[in-house]
């Protein structure tokens, strides 16, 4: 019987360990902005162009995402945010796994109905593949950050473009456009403060522009999992003790 009791107190420690999901994130400063363009190299014809902005209330980032240049018949492509920023020598390997300050890892796939529970740097997953030669779209990820204090940051790491098979065929840097500044807190009564800054459009040859054509996503609702997920925990837990005793 104490040995069981251990047992499943082992199990109720795993299972606690795999269900972190990421928050949402809600300090980002206003009007911070980063930017990453692949540029076309010899043989290579791929150029993306993707810039995060927070929103206006400091939760979430706005991405508005340009590719040009894909083989179609290749796709359907898939591109992340990646732990580590692209070496001086341009190796895309170099930038490691995708960033996951949760621990989630890249496998089962990202479920995009409960983004919370992906990759935070799993922008394919939660947001769809490219399926596309020319693409381009927008939408707000609520689980990554522009506020360099928070373990979801990009604005110093970088973006990688993968085949199906998870080659990576496309890498770029992550670079500052606009630090921004941050939101008063509700209790001041300051107003929101104003930017200057204007919309991106891509440089080099690809000529897109950052306002996309494609259906805008809307962010999936929180759904409240990992809560869900340590209640259950808990219970379990209690029951463990229970045959401790």
């Amino acid at each position: 019987m104490h040995f069981s009791a251990i047992t499943l107190l082992a199990a109720v420690a795993a299972v606690s360990a795999q269900s972190s999901s990421a928050p949402v994130v809600a300090n980002n400063p206003y009007d911070a902005r980063y930017r990453a363009e692949i540029t076309p190299k010899a043989g290579k014809d791929l150029s993306v162009a993707i810039e995060g902005t927070s929103m206006p209330d400091g939760h979430g980032v706005k991405f508005a995402v340009a590719f040009n240049g894909l083989v179609e018949a290749e796709g359907p492509f898939t591109y992340h945010i990646h732990a580590k920023p692209v070496p001086t020598d341009g190796n895309c390997t170099g930038t490691g796994a995708h960033l996951d300050p949760y621990n989630r890892g890249d496998t089962p796939p990202c479920d995009a109905s409960k983004p919370e529970t992906c990759e935070p740097g799993d922008l394919a997953g939660k947001h769809g593949k490219v399926t596309k030669a020319q693409y381009s779209t927008e939408y707000v990820d609520m689980y990554l950050a522009t506020n360099p204090a928070d373990r979801s940051f990009f604005g110093n790491l970088s973006i990688v473009v993968h085949l199906p098979n998870k080659t990576r065929i496309g890498c770029a840097n992550f670079t500052m456009v606009n630090a921004g500044v941050a939101l008063p807190s509700p209790s001041a009564g300051y107003g929101m403060p104003q930017s200057n800054s204007t919309s991106m459009v891509p440089s080099g040859t690809t000529g897109l522009p950052m306002s996309p054509t494609a259906t805008t996503t809307k962010p999936a609702e929180f759904s409240g999992t990992a809560t869900k997920v340590a209640g259950g925990a808990g219970a379990l837990l209690v029951a463990a003790f229970a045959l401790v005793l």
